[in-house]
């Protein structure tokens, strides 16, 4: 193992944040990101990896290997949560389970984004089709957990008025037109259809401030981490290894789609890291409203203060390193 690559993701300015947000808890610091500047960061991290990501595609052009790419990444996305499902079992009932698997077999676009932006710190390039490719992954996950749901409840259960009032229409609706979802999409297509001269119009604003936001929400993110971690005190030691387990399982399983994809290792490292990641805003918006047993304070805990922290300052710089050693 290189430690040097692990240095060099945790000198990051935008990772080096993230653990000033965790301090500043555990400190007991009174700093905080005021509202709803969180929102803001979030919407312009994934508006601008969105657009770049789209005339990336129109600089690199559209080739098998990209279709094969976001077809894997689809089926990850639905494949993820199911196995994810049954190993739950072995501890959690079927609502919990389907909440922590679609948790699981989404993404996180902030994970992603660190990725990306170690990838730069090291002068490795990477496809803005592998933003398609975050865009397709986040909600799949979301119908395969309510499909788990109905499919393995009690009959008893799944004649309870709480079950018949699921709407499949605004569970689809959540899953594929959620705000983050949305942005995003939108915005791939936008710097697909404006190319190169919409971007020199927007770069200044779309990637030069790029890092700086960066930091500032990871900050936040490191706020919200560690004030998540006092609500896994009582999860079990089950859940906690799940959490820290489950990212190094799909990573693998990435890194062997990818190889055999025949990607490059920037392309692969994002593959990977999206595989991993699990999903804290979009994920549980759903689950909320489709699957209100579960409970959010699991699912969101350890997605947000445990798989989080252990994918941007452990898991990536891994993933890469076992990356460069299969491709080499």
């Amino acid at each position: 193992m290189e430690f040097s690559l692990i240095l060099s993701n945790i000198l990051n300015p935008p990772v080096l944040f993230f653990f000033v947000g965790l301090a500043a808890v555990w400190l007991k610091s009174d700093l905080e990101i005021p509202q709803p500047l969180p929102k803001l960061f979030s919407l312009y991290l994934l508006f601008a990896i969105g657009f770049k990501g789209g005339h990336e595609i129109i600089e690199s052009g559209v080739n098998l290997e990209i279709g094969f790419t976001l077809l894997a990444a689809m089926l990850m996305a639905c494949i993820v949560p199911i196995y994810s499902f049954f190993i739950l079992r072995i501890k959690l009932d079927v609502y919990n389970a389907a909440a922590i698997a679609a948790t699981y077999g989404s993404i996180s676009a902030v994970t992603f984004i660190t990725a990306s932006a170690l990838l730069t710190k090291l002068n490795l390039s990477f496809g803005g089709h592998m933003v398609a490719a975050l865009a397709l992954m986040e909600s799949p996950a979301i119908v395969i957990g309510i499909f788990l749901v109905r499919l393995f409840i009690d009959k008893q259960e799944s004649e309870t008025e709480t079950v018949e009032q699921i709407s499949w229409i605004e569970v689809l609706r959540e899953a594929c037109l959620n705000g983050s979802v949305f942005l995003l999409v939108s915005s791939l297509i936008i710097g697909l259809l404006t190319g190169d001269s919409g971007w020199l119009k927007i770069k200044l604003f779309a990637d030069d401030l790029f890092y700086g936001i960066l930091c500032f929400f990871l900050l936040d993110m490191g706020l919200i981490a560690a004030r998540r971690i006092n609500d896994l005190k009582q999860a079990g030691s089950f859940v906690i290894g799940f959490s820290v387990a489950m990212p190094l399982l799909n990573a693998l399983i990435g890194i062997g789609i990818a190889k055999l994809l025949g990607l490059s290792v920037g392309n692969a490292l994002l593959f990977a890291v999206l595989c991993a990641s699990a999903s804290y805003i979009a994920v549980p918006a759903a689950m909320r409203m489709s699957v209100p047993e579960a409970n959010p304070s699991l699912y969101i805990s350890m997605a947000l203060a445990l798989t989080f922290p252990f994918n941007i300052i452990i898991g990536i710089p891994v993933y890469l390193q076992i990356i460069n050693q299969f491709w080499n």
